[in-house]
């Protein structure tokens, strides 16, 4: 999610526990108030955590070669997108260089790529971990993009980051966070936790292929970019950021369901209310914590928090000027919600944005401008 950070490793007192299905109480209490050590995190390390120092070359080093291999991304997403070759363009548009076989990265886009067609991208697997948002993507092309193939050009991409799929990581294997390296030179707060971050592999692929397909500026209408929040944020993730950075760590809050990151500077709260309205039928939305935010941000309306313009956070949201971009955050720990629930989530919030700007189109609201003219 947008405020929270790498690694998978759960505690040994919870090894028997599937991926990410962490008790996020019971994990504040056993890591929050206590430094941790580079064996205080079960089957896995963070390295000189508590140390107060940043890593270095070895200690990056050392948290990389920790990361197993917890499932398979060529079964999982891979295989997936085979049959869509026979409806929709399936293009490799690069490669992970620490194993190229193992690591292609893919992209699904509309074959006949109109002019008078609004363009909408649509990504997942930024942040590797979270699941929804790479098997949401494959569930939306397989069950709903064909609705919508008369209507807009579409660009899913729904793998960013392979590798952090296959190891269950928020991090790349550099231990650098995909999510916040689409723009390097971006504004940097000190003391913020969302701050850019170098660039990455996953995040120059991309941007390249968008480069290649005729440009990522003036050719989008909308961008979905599809994520979690997860348990392990809090108990894992943040932690190990922390050590990365060689800060303290101080404990936080995960949001109880589901919501939207949205650009405070073009905040579309009409847009984002038909997603929230939609998504509340498939899982439960996120309530405000005490103080009116979620993950530490102003909560603009019901299940949507606004932040400084993503472009600026080099965040993934902001790789287009798309006039319509959101950030979903589905909460996949909540005993309400499994895998399914999940993924129909993130299928429900691209197909009810996609509806909205339907329905904005004829009744002559404008939805598309520029961006509707764009061709591949």
């Amino acid at each position: 999610p947008l405020a929270r950070l790498p690694g998978k490793f759960a505690l040994s007192a919870f090894a028997d526990l599937p991926p990410g299905r962490c008790f996020s109480a019971t994990m504040r209490t056993l890591v929050g108030t206590a430094a941790l050590t580079t064996a205080a995190v079960g089957r896995s390390t963070i390295p000189s955590a508590g140390a107060l120092k940043p890593w270095g070359a070895s200690e990056r080093d050392e948290w990389r070669t920790s990361r197993k291999v917890v499932r398979s991304y060529r079964e999982e997403v891979l295989t997936k997108l085979e049959p869509l070759a026979e409806r929709w363009e399936v293009e490799k548009y690069g490669a992970l260089s620490q194993d190229p076989e193992r690591f292609p990265l893919y992209s699904v886009r509309s074959r006949r790529w109109e002019a008078s067609r609004p363009s909408v991208l649509i990504t997942g697997g930024v942040h590797g971990y979270e699941t929804s948002g790479v098997q949401g993507a494959l569930l939306f092309l397989q069950s709903a993009a064909a609705a919508y193939s008369e209507s807009f050009n579409l660009l899913v991409v729904p793998c960013v980051s392979p590798w952090g799929y296959e190891t269950i990581q928020r991090w790349n294997a550099q231990a650098v966070d995909p999510n916040r390296s689409f723009n390097p030179r971006g504004e940097v707060v000190a003391g913020r936790s969302f701050n850019p971050e170098a660039a990455t592999e996953e995040s120059a692929a991309l941007l390249s292929h968008l480069e290649a397909l005729g440009g990522r500026d003036g050719r989008f209408l909308c961008h979905i970019d599809l994520h979690e929040t997860t348990d392990t944020d809090e108990s894992e993730f943040r932690p190990a950021k922390a050590a990365r950075d060689g800060v303290a760590f101080e404990p936080g809050t995960i949001p109880d369901g589901f919501y939207l990151v949205a650009d405070v500077t073009n905040p579309r709260l009409d847009w984002h209310a038909a997603i929230i309205d939609a998504v509340r039928r498939v899982t439960h939305i996120a309530p405000a914590d005490p103080d009116g935010t979620i993950i530490g941000e102003p909560v603009l309306q019901e299940g949507v928090i606004g932040i400084p313009s993503p472009r600026s956070l080099g965040l993934c949201a902001g790789v287009t000027d798309a006039p319509y971009a959101t950030t979903t955050e589905v909460y996949p720990d909540s005993p309400k919600a499994d895998a399914d629930t999940c993924n129909r989530a993130q299928v429900a919030a691209i197909t009810s944005a996609l509806d909205f700007l339907l329905a904005e189109r004829r009744a002559g609201g404008g939805a598309g401008g520029a961006a509707a003219k764009a061709e591949l």
